[in-house]
């Protein structure tokens, strides 16, 4: 299974600040992708280290991604949403530059607008302009000379629009949303904020069983297999994210997605992005912590495989082998908690048989009858 797990942004570890040095640090920690902030803007002399991590990422297979302006309002009257979307041109021109496989955009609030269809469809109109343009920076065939440079231009695919889930009630971008517009806009994915949609759902995802529902709407609405997720713990109140945390400070815990991915992710492609203040150290955590579910569930198919060979040579259905494990588990357990609390099982009393009479014999000087003792076992003397 493609699973891939890294930091939203050169590692805090790493002595050189650079996105090139920042991706050797991850491949040394054991990671296998970034995803590159250019939250407020990106400056031209960028573009030159954007390259050098773009050629990188392409000769040595490293998934390079990117984040768009936080401060987005396409929602908003004309002029914001003009200002927002002069702000996306500049950072597609660095994800064509970068090799980046998903840029990721923020929607921004409501604005005077309400939820519902009619906001939607008119999001879904600038998003398609948003993808023609990705598609136009990405060149075609008569550009190849021009982009000798940059071989994945013309031999990979074009950088995939991601439209992100939010942490506020005022901003757009519930679940639901999210899928409905991609559905209508081609070249757009959902990217799935973890946190985010915990704290919009008060605390929702808890469960293995909640992150499988997740995912199972995920692909019977949008379809595929491929998914790019933001995870991080979170501060919440009132279905609002307030911010973001590290995962063991958080009610928000990986252990319940990493059983998910380790029982149902062989054939999904996953990324997942740690936007934790700690960075790669919750990157690295998450990727320890799938690891053990793996082995766990590993472990538990072998059992099963045993429990079902020794039900075949002994003749006995799996189900029944499975039910006098469980009974001799339980009477295990109940030994342990009475030898715990002091208490002594009661033996069980098993009834003797009556003792056999030895015949009667007649003393010939009395005349009385008398009965032979047998011998005592417990005498030994």
């Amino acid at each position: 299974m493609p699973l891939r797990f890294g930091p939203a942004g050169v590692p805090l570890s790493c002595k050189g600040r650079t996105i090139v040095e920042g991706m050797d640090d991850i491949t040394a920690l054991g990671l296998s992708t970034m995803e590159i902030q250019t939250v407020r803007t990106v400056a031209p002399q960028h573009f030159n280290e954007y390259w050098q991590a773009g050629i990188l990422s392409w000769k040595s297979d490293f998934e390079m991604n990117m984040h768009g302006p936080y401060y987005a309002d396409l929602l908003g009257d004309n002029r914001s949403r003009q200002r927002t979307l002069m702000k996306m041109e500049t950072s597609l021109q660095a994800a064509k530059v970068v090799n980046a496989r998903h840029i990721t955009y923020h929607v921004g609030p409501y604005g005077e607008r309400r939820p519902g269809r009619e906001t939607n469809e008119h999001l879904a109109n600038i998003l398609e302009g948003v993808v023609e343009r990705c598609h136009e920076l990405w060149g075609n065939e008569e550009d190849e000379i021009d982009y000798a440079a940059f071989p994945w231009v013309t031999e990979g695919e074009p950088t995939l629009i991601g439209v992100e889930t939010s942490g506020q009630q005022s901003l757009w971008g519930t679940l639901d949303e999210v899928l409905e517009v991609v559905n209508h806009v081609e070249g757009t994915v959902p990217v799935l904020n973890m946190a985010h949609i915990h704290a919009r759902g008060n605390g929702s995802l808890r469960t293995s069983e909640d992150f499988a529902e997740l995912f199972d709407q995920v692909r019977s609405e949008f379809g595929g297999k491929k998914f790019y997720c933001h995870f991080s713990g979170i501060e919440h109140r009132s279905g609002n994210a307030m911010h973001y945390t590290q995962l063991k400070k958080s009610d928000l815990k990986f252990e319940p997605l990493a059983e998910y991915l380790a029982e149902e992710g062989d054939w999904l492609d996953v990324t997942v992005i740690s936007d934790s203040p700690l960075l790669e150290h919750d990157a690295m955590y998450m990727l320890q912590q799938y690891d053990k579910a793996k082995q766990k569930l590993l472990e538990r198919r072998a059992l099963e495989e045993r429990r079902i060979k020794l039900a075949i040579e002994a003749g006995l259905d799996p189900e029944e082998l499975l039910a006098r494990e469980k009974e001799q588990a339980r009477l295990r357990l109940e030994a342990n908690e009475n030898e715990a609390s002091g208490e002594k099982p009661e033996p069980q009393k098993t009834k003797k048989a009556p003792a056999k009479k030895a015949p009667a014999k007649k003393k010939a000087d009395t005349g009385r009858i008398e009965f032979e003792e047998e011998d005592d076992d417990d005498d030994l003397f």
